[in-house]
């Protein structure tokens, strides 16, 4: 009912909002002043862009800085599963870099949200995604998927890619990366990473309990799944998939602070009637990524949040993918890296780095910790401190595992 009530208000509002897009382009069009006219431009630019959507936006990575000059940078499909696809950023370059999986989280967002890390690895990796898609637009005959399955899936990824790729899962998927590789290592498997880099994820969540694990806890999980799993409705082709709505993903983060969104929704107002369309860009091209929503499959989020935030298997090592134990003594030849942010409010400092003692087996010098000052969740993999602090050790990481080998 809550998924065909928010369709029926989507579905209402649809056609103010596309009029209000068209009559809106004069704040863009016409000269900067404060006429009546450019305020009311303005302020409908403003209402058609207040709007979630459910699309993936594109990457729009067409080039980048790699090795002194610039190369072009073509998006390949690898791989295609009902639930995600393996891209391929194809750089235009006869250069051997280190082939590296981003594993990118299921978490309301778009993978495109890791568009700066994608940019920023391109310098001196070859990238490949893991593109998750809408799970409102699988058909219900592709069956669920759950953590086991995103799990299997980055085993199912590395393998596509072949023997010698690195590893990098940001926030969310650090627990089914570090799963993926004790099964990958137990079975000798050859496409096992030479490297795994976690970057602010909840692989311990009883260390410095957060806000949102918190949440995570207060509620058993049947009230999760009775007051936040919908059912699909039609015309979409997922029809009838419980799902976790991404547009509840998106309430939960942005009524952390209602007010800085309010704001910038005023500054954008202001930026258009003024004429300062650079600035009014920025937080247009921020909102459009950050309003694209993506629905989760019910089953990987019900069990993410019971067997990583409330019964936490993982470091009680009771962490199974099917019926088999997850063991990360088990990993032994795979560097092992993991990055903290101090200011983290999602996942706290002493969660990430907790993996460092799980995975016993691996040898003290292939083991780096990095714990970045002054930054938060997004800071980890994104802006100034990640491309000029955090990423050039990342990179180090990488690149002497990939020597060691």
């Amino acid at each position: 009912m809550l998924y065909r009530a928010y369709q029926t208000n989507t579905d209402l509002l649809s056609p103010s909002r596309l009029a209000a897009q068209f009559l809106g382009k004069g704040a863009w069009d016409s000269k900067p002043d404060r006429s009546a006219s450019r305020r009311i431009a303005a302020a409908l630019d403003v209402y058609a862009h207040m709007r979630l959507t459910h699309t993936r936006p594109d990457y729009g990575i067409t080039s980048v800085q790699s090795e002194g000059q610039e190369v072009a940078v073509h998006e390949e499909v690898t791989l295609v599963a009902p639930f995600g696809t393996l891209l391929h950023f194809r750089k235009d370059t006869k250069a051997v870099q280190p082939k590296v999986l981003l594993a990118a989280p299921l978490s309301g967002h778009f993978a495109t949200l890791l568009r700066e890390t994608v940019r920023t690895l391109l310098r001196d990796h070859d990238v490949y995604l893991t593109d998750w898609h809408n799970a409102r637009d699988v058909p219900l005959w592709n069956g669920g998927f759950g953590l086991d399955d995103y799990t299997l899936q980055l085993v199912s990824f590395l393998e596509a890619i072949g023997p010698g790729a690195h590893m990098v899962a940001v926030c969310q998927p650090c627990v089914a990366a570090l799963a993926a590789t004790s099964l990958m290592a137990e079975d000798d498997n050859a496409a096992a990473p030479l490297s795994l880099t976690l970057m602010a994820g909840p692989v311990d969540c009883r260390i410095n309990p957060t806000a949102v694990n918190k949440l995570a806890t207060d509620k058993p999980i049947r009230w999760f799944e009775r007051n936040l799993i919908s059912r699909v409705p039609w015309p979409h082709a997922g029809m009838m998939r419980r799902v976790y709505p991404g547009f509840l993903q998106l309430s939960a983060f942005m009524s952390m602070n209602p007010e800085r969104h309010k704001e910038q929704f005023k500054k954008l107002y202001h930026h258009l009637v003024e004429g300062e369309f650079e600035q009014a860009a920025t937080i247009r091209n921020f909102y459009e990524e950050y309003l694209a929503v993506n629905d989760l499959p019910a089953e990987f989020y019900l069990e993410t949040v019971e067997r990583v935030f409330q019964t936490y298997d993982l470091p009680r090592g009771e962490l199974t993918v099917g019926a088999r134990k997850v063991d990360p003594s088990a990993i032994r030849r795979t560097a092992l890296m993991t990055v903290e942010g101090e200011r983290d409010d999602i996942c706290a400092v002493g969660q990430t780095v907790a993996a460092q003692d799980l995975c016993t087996g691996v040898r003290p010098y292939l083991k780096t910790h990095h714990l970045q000052a002054g930054v938060g969740h997004y800071g980890v993999f994104s802006g100034s401190k990640w491309n000029t602090q955090i990423y050039p050790r990342v990179r180090e990481m990488i690149h002497t595992a990939q020597e060691l080998h």
